[in-house]
């Protein structure tokens, strides 16, 4: 199994979410979070002063699919967060090693 790590602009979440039921996903993890990469945040006028703006809003989509699944969920991430404008985001994958569904006990893929 893999888990896929996706921090996306905030605009592009209902496109991403589309995209990964499309590709089969069953579930998914949404935060909200703060960063910044090549961007290094940007400064903004406020009432005549500026201020700088260190930490860009942004959202962090986690879902854990089978080894099979893993490079349809990400071409679909791909397409549907690409804007072609620096600050798309990133993708992450890991390996995970197991899985537990607290209310039965269901381990691995079954309790995906």
């Amino acid at each position: 199994m893999k888990k896929i790590e996706a921090v996306i602009k905030p605009f592009k979440l209902d496109e991403v979410k589309e995209a990964l039921q499309d590709a089969g996903v069953q579930g998914m993890t949404v935060l909200e979070a703060k960063g910044y990469g090549r961007q290094k945040g940007h400064s903004e006028l406020y009432r005549g002063a500026e201020y700088v703006i260190d930490f860009l809003p942004k959202i962090k989509i986690e879902v854990v699919v089978p080894d099979d699944l893993a490079d349809s969920v990400i071409e679909a991430i791909q397409t549907a967060a690409r804007t072609g404008k620096i600050g798309d985001g990133k993708i992450f994958v890991s390996d995970v090693l197991d899985v537990i569904r607290i209310r039965t006990g269901e381990t691995g893929a079954q309790a995906v």
